[in-house]
């Protein structure tokens, strides 16, 4: 495919993550989502403390449009090869909660009451970590897609984290504020940009910092650029005392697919050769550093390393 079709089919994609729940309507043939028993996990960086909780997941039936170039009985195969089921397949959300003294940064925010009934566990698992919405200081957005970014307002439109400020990508929040490319978009697609629009345009504007990839957003806690998924999606590397943690957002989806097959592209993935350019730097990267990483897709207790694995990587969950 080239990549207009790839970046229409995935504006296309988002607007499938802006109303989640057409994602479901097959699913009950399959039953519910696993979910973990315990629904975040901690870990310590240097003077900082990571947590990963999760949100929730979803149970998607797996069909020809989930994995763009490769055919469906592939896809099969790679799952069956780690005793996965191949009917569907599983999709976690997973925002991190960064600990750095006194000052809390949640990265990503899931759906809060605005998802499935199997997602917007964060507010719980929140709680079970020993905090409370109103305990977070700050929200970084690494990219608008809408499980990212819904679970900044409850349905009743209230904030969910009242007293946070809002850090975004720059480019990320221009692209889906262009009219231009917003008029240009499929019909199918418009609900993408709409979704966008809605959620971060209900912030005053002194209540959104954006930030340029590359920006130390606060001592400890970098952003990078990893464009692809999004045109403007970013990373975040944390550090402290020498040690390290790097959260790749949707670098990957289900990394048992994406990262084992880094060279196929997620239906949701914008610019795919982008996508998959920048999903084997950033995995290159932290298989030579051996350096500790999370993912918002990523299994139960979504942290862990990667290692090489065939042409693509393993991840290997903390214990």
């Amino acid at each position: 495919m080239d990549r207009r079709h790839f970046l229409g089919a995935g504006i296309a994609g988002a607007t499938g993550l802006t109303f989640s729940s057409v994602w479901s309507q097959a699913a009950p043939n399959f039953g519910a989502p696993t979910l973990p028993a315990t629904g975040y996990k901690r870990l310590k960086v240097g003077a900082m403390e990571v947590i990963a909780l999760n949100d929730g997941a979803l149970r998607r039936p797996l069909g020809e449009e989930f994995v763009r170039n490769a055919p469906l009985e592939q896809v099969k195969a790679m799952l069956a090869s780690q005793n996965l089921p191949t009917d569907y397949v599983d999709i976690p959300f997973t925002p991190y909660l960064i600990v750095s003294g006194n000052t809390k940064f949640l990265i990503d925010t899931g759906f809060a009451d605005n998802g499935p009934p199997t997602t917007g566990r964060l507010t719980v698992n929140l709680a079970a970590a020993g905090y409370k919405p109103e305990d977070i200081d700050h929200v970084i957005i690494s990219h608008y897609h809408g499980d990212h970014i819904n679970g900044l307002r409850k349905k009743d439109g209230s904030a969910m984290f009242p007293k946070a400020k809002l850090h975004v990508p720059a480019p990320e929040h221009a692209f889906w504020f262009d009219d231009t490319k917003m008029n240009a978009a499929p019909p199918a697609a418009k609900g993408a940009f709409e979704n966008a629009r809605r959620v971060m345009g209900s912030f005053a504007a002194d209540q959104i910092v954006r930030f340029e990839p590359g920006a130390e957003l606060a001592p400890g806690i970098r952003a990078e650029a990893a464009f692809g998924h999004t045109p403007g999606m970013c990373v975040f590397r944390v550090s402290s005392q020498d040690q390290h943690f790097v959260y790749v957002a949707d670098v990957t989806n289900i990394p048992s697919l994406f990262a084992r097959s880094p060279d196929w592209a997620v239906a949701f993935d914008m610019d795919a050769e982008m996508a998959r350019q920048t999903r084997r730097r950033v995995f290159d990267m932290l298989v030579k550093d051996k350096t500790t990483m999370g993912g918002f897709h990523f299994p139960a207790p979504a942290m862990g390393t990667l290692e090489a694995a065939g042409s693509g990587y393993q991840f290997k969950p903390l214990a």
